[in-house]
């Protein structure tokens, strides 16, 4: 799956019904310390601000911004986190073993975005990646963001092969279930080949990324119940979600380093 949102600074499971993705936004969550989470506005004005924090545009009811930064006021936030490969200049902060590595022993690169891949392929691997992911998600929640976003659940199809989407979901079903105990609710980043397990997978909501280009809008729709949030980075993009989604779920245009506002090269476009 195309991975598309750049500009970053920062980089058990509990199960979810159709049915408990109520009009009002709250779930019920069994198995966790946290009695409910609040799920987005369906079909709200939102604004993809992972690039850097800008005040929202007017009417915007949610945002989505990266962990680094603090939650908008006012706003169904989205705290962003890169929870499946490593930003750029930051190996170090991991143990060498959890960067995974091929036959050679050299590291497995996402070369659009020059981030090596996490090493989730055995349990007690996804246990040590996740408890570092975990203390993200526990910034997030004091920080007073309503939900997380772990991005490149589709990395195993950059992995040269090596982690099966069987391990990418074990994996996130250790985050979806820390942030359910934390009170939060848990995206779904876009991999829609899976989206049709994300009741199993402990899953939300879904944050796609051009799904009105590619077509794909409906492929989150039925198994999130509407619960999409989607960014196009193109013109053709926002026009195909608006002809067929506008209503049902959210849509924003972004450019695609999604920049703050007022920054060369700014882009925001609704339906």
């Amino acid at each position: 799956m195309k991975r598309l949102s750049h500009g970053r600074k920062s980089w058990v499971a509990t199960v979810v019904t159709a049915a408990a993705l109520t009009a009002s936004g709250l779930v019920t969550m069994a198995g966790t310390s946290s009695a409910a989470v609040t799920l987005p506005p369906l079909a709200a004005p939102w604004d993809y601000q992972i690039g850097g924090a800008y005040t929202p545009p007017s009417g915007v009811k949610i945002v989505s911004r990266d962990n680094s930064d603090p939650a908008a006021s006012g706003q169904y936030n989205i705290c962003y986190i890169n929870a499946f490969q490593v930003n750029p200049g930051l190996d170090g902060e991991w143990s060498s073993d959890l960067l995974l590595r091929d036959a050679n022993g050299n590291k497995v690169i996402d070369k659009d975005w020059k981030e090596t891949l996490l090493d989730i392929r055995t349990a007690d691997k996804r246990t040590r990646v996740a408890a570092k992911i975990d203390g993200i998600i526990d910034s997030c929640a004091s920080k007073g963001f309503q939900a997380v976003e772990p991005d490149n659940y589709d990395s195993y199809s950059r992995s040269k092969n090596l982690i099966s989407t069987t391990q990418a979901q074990d994996y996130i079903k250790l985050l979806s279930s820390h942030a359910h105990a934390k009170g939060l609710a848990i995206a779904q980043k876009n991999t829609p080949e899976l989206a049709g397990n994300r009741s199993a997978n402990g899953l939300d909501f879904a944050v796609v990324e051009e799904c009105g280009y590619y077509t794909e809008c409906g492929d989150y729709t039925g198994p999130f119940a509407n619960r999409v949030v989607d960014v196009e980075y193109s013109n053709t993009g926002l026009s195909r979600a608006c002809a067929s989604w506008k209503g049902t779920i959210s849509v924003v245009q972004r450019d695609k380093d999604v920049l703050p506002a007022g920054e060369a090269g700014y882009v925001r476009r609704t339906c």
